[in-house]
């Protein structure tokens, strides 16, 4: 059994421009399920740095940070992991006294997903997208051995350097269709001001064999649900929320929890259509 809230209650977090409540439910889960003495809460902030300090300063045991922090906060940290200097990306902060190191567990979701899911890496792709996101699901793309990719962004400097560094093209605009895998990194989709909008077209679409979003609310974006309709291969931003957010709870925690209870909290967390794909 979980104990009560107390003194002694480990406190981890996440920062969002946009937070939302699927990582506290599932991280809460867990922690019920477990007996853990930690609690989970989402916060937003127009100041980061101070943000950043309040975590170190009322020793906050860890944060997940979302878009559109990961870079931002890299300055304000002590240590990076190799997973996140790799990429200049952080989304997770794992607090050890005071110093703060910074993770990107987005990078090893992505990595496993384009493996359990077998999609071939001879695949022609691309990324639309040039941001912190972008920065982890290029560098797992290319790690899978995936050559032959193009980084759309309308920010050329951004797109233009993501693509470099990892041998690919850059466009600013999305080429014809008939591109084999289309990645979506963007906020197009997500809940809020873009949740209508597809990001890519319905022509990309019908051209397309594997269709990726990393938006994970909702589970189904415009752009996901045309690809189903489309009888297309999918992963969803849920099954990359949910496989990251399971390698925070354990750099919070040091407990790996078992599948069986990770399908648990990823169905309390987003629904039941989560469970098959995990």
């Amino acid at each position: 059994m979980k104990p009560p809230i107390g003194r002694d209650t480990k406190l981890c977090m996440s920062l969002s421009a946009r937070p939302g409540n699927a990582g506290s439910l599932l991280h809460n889960r867990l922690y019920e399920m477990l007996g853990l003495d930690f609690v989970y809460k989402s916060f937003s902030t127009t100041d980061l740095p101070a943000a950043v300090g309040g975590i170190r300063a009322l020793g906050i045991r860890g944060s997940a940070i979302s878009m559109p922090f990961k870079e931002a906060v890299i300055p304000l940290i002590d240590t990076l992991e190799p997973s996140a200097s790799a990429i200049d990306s952080v989304n997770t902060i794992v607090n050890d006294d005071g110093h703060l190191t910074g993770y990107n567990t987005d990078f090893t979701a992505v990595r496993d997903l384009l493996v359990s899911h077998a999609i071939d890496p001879a695949m022609p792709f691309i990324v639309r997208g040039s941001g912190g996101m972008a920065k982890a699901v290029v560098a797992a793309l290319r790690d899978c051995g995936f050559d032959q990719g193009t980084v759309v962004a309308r920010n050329a400097g951004a797109g233009q350097a993501l693509a470099a560094q990892y041998g690919y093209r850059w466009a600013a605009d999305l080429p014809a269709p008939g591109t084999p895998m289309l990645v979506n990194v963007t906020p197009l989709g997500m809940a809020g001001a873009d949740e209508h909008a597809l990001s890519f077209d319905m022509a990309q679409i019908a051209g397309c064999e594997v269709a990726f979003d990393v938006v994970a609310q909702p589970a189904a974006t415009p752009f996901m649900r045309a690809a189903q309709a489309a009888d297309k291969a999918t992963v969803s931003g849920a099954e990359v929320i949910v496989l990251q957010a399971v390698e925070q709870f354990v750099l919070y925690t040091g407990i790996r929890p078992t599948p069986e209870m990770i399908r648990d909290a990823a169905v309390f967390a987003h629904g039941p259509q989560i469970a098959e794909r995990l």
